[in-house]
């Protein structure tokens, strides 16, 4: 088997069903059970590493849950092919977990990824275009399907506040440009297989738990400023 841990969930699946069809009816074969969540991650699956919320980020989800008003719902809008909502889906759903908040997770795309800037469930009626065009991302003068995006509610389902895609810290536009820009003597293949290889080690540093902890407190924070300072925060 190739290194299947870059790989999207229909890949994998084409890869194994090859896999059978090539070996025919009768041939053995074993079962391989992943409990996601791992201390590192391995090259045999998509699952994410595990990620300790800490003291401080409990108690802060668990205050704010406390509050009138405060949140009890959370919509995450993800799919299997982003670095990022692999770095921060766990994550938030250790801190809905946390909090006692419920937390719905939503596929973005259909069968087929989409591209568009606006979606709509008439280009793609099997995505959550619908869900996803209410929290579209504004950057450089268009609009983008980033994910992941988090939102959260009241129990009553009044709207507080939504994350997208990164935290503030993490200046990931810049940052992957110099990972994947080509180096002196690169052509565009040696370049794009090394960018390929150094944004997987980027994944796998420490950098990538920082800023996942990062974007879990700036949620809190956003969360708590709502709380205090009202909607107009």
């Amino acid at each position: 088997m190739p290194d299947t841990a870059w790989l999207t969930g229909e890949q994998v699946r084409e890869i194994w069903a090859a896999h059978f069809r090539n070996k025919g009816p009768g041939h053995p074969f074993w079962l391989y059970t992943h409990i996601p969540f791992c201390p590192q991650i391995c090259n045999f699956c998509q699952c994410s590493t595990s990620l300790r919320k800490s003291d401080h980020q409990v108690a802060a989800i668990k205050w704010l849950a406390a509050q009138p008003g405060g949140p009890a719902k959370a919509l995450v809008i993800s799919e299997e092919w982003s670095s990022d909502c692999r770095r921060d889906v766990p994550m938030l759903a250790r801190l809905a977990e946390a909090g006692g908040l419920e937390l719905r997770i939503f596929r973005r795309d259909g069968q087929h990824f989409s591209k568009s800037h606006h979606p709509t469930l008439a280009e793609a009626p099997d995505s959550n275009a619908d869900i996803m065009a209410e929290f579209l991302n504004t950057k450089n003068g268009q609009t983008w399907q980033s994910i992941p995006v988090a939102v959260f509610y009241t129990k009553s389902h009044e709207y507080l506040y939504h994350y997208t895609e990164y935290p503030a810290i993490y200046h990931k536009d810049r940052v992957v440009a110099q990972i994947r820009a080509p180096k002196s003597g690169e052509g565009k293949d040696e370049a794009q297989t090394r960018g390929d290889r150094d944004f997987r080690g980027l994944q796998e540093s420490p950098f990538f738990q920082v800023w996942a902890s990062a974007g879990v407190d700036e949620i809190l924070s956003s969360l708590h400023r709502r709380l205090l300072l009202g909607p107009s925060a």
